[in-house]
């Protein structure tokens, strides 16, 4: 998902990946960094100790970068279905 939108949006990903026991030290939490795993728009935590939505995460680019954030997809075969 992350490599699609960064070739939507003009944005620098970065990704940083260390060993779990690595999140869970004092020096970690001193850092006051979000808990891992965790997806991050410049300041923003995004979602911390768990998945994004895409649209969620699409959000808080468009937020960042001064853009409109899109309209969000109907989900769910009910609602393609009565088209709401």
């Amino acid at each position: 998902m992350l490599p699609r939108l960064a070739q939507q949006y003009p944005l620098e990903v970065e990704y940083i990946s260390k060993p779990i026991a690595e999140y869970q030290t004092d020096e970690y939490f001193e850092l006051d960094l979000p808990a891992a795993p965790a997806v991050m728009v410049a300041e923003e935590i995004v979602v911390e100790g768990t998945d994004v939505a895409e649209d969620v995460l699409e959000g808080a680019i468009c937020r960042h970068l001064g853009l409109p954030e899109p309209e969000a997809k109907k989900k769910g075969l009910l609602t393609r279905w009565l088209g709401r």
